[in-house]
């Protein structure tokens, strides 16, 4: 295969193609080792999830109440937490108080 001699659009679905088979085969390696350690751990007498101590995840996790609300759509809220959504930072840099937004 001769890459100079291939079009950009050949070339770009060649990568395309490259970069899913690399996925795909990492991927089949990872299950491949997941599989031979978790026989290994079996062969012990022991699931592998024990080994590891591996907790469940717990799905009871509530999520925060929101604190704040856009000004023109009441359904537009934030929490507080993480990163300010775009209208509270227009909000802010029009030189208005956050505390105006709370609910």
């Amino acid at each position: 295969m001769n890459l100079d001699e291939m079009s950009l659009s050949d070339l770009k679905k060649l990568q395309d193609e490259v970069a899913i088979a690399i996925f795909n085969y990492e991927k089949r390696k990872k299950q491949e080792a997941l599989a031979a350690v978790k026989e290994l751990a079996k062969d012990k007498g022991f699931a592998l999830d024990d080994l590891l101590d591996v907790k469940k995840a717990s799905k009871s996790s509530s999520k925060s109440a929101p604190k704040y609300r856009h000004p023109e759509n009441a359904e537009i809220t934030w929490t507080g937490k993480g990163r300010k959504p775009k209208w509270v930072v227009e909000h802010l840099d029009a030189g208005r108080a956050l505390d105006d937004l709370e609910i």
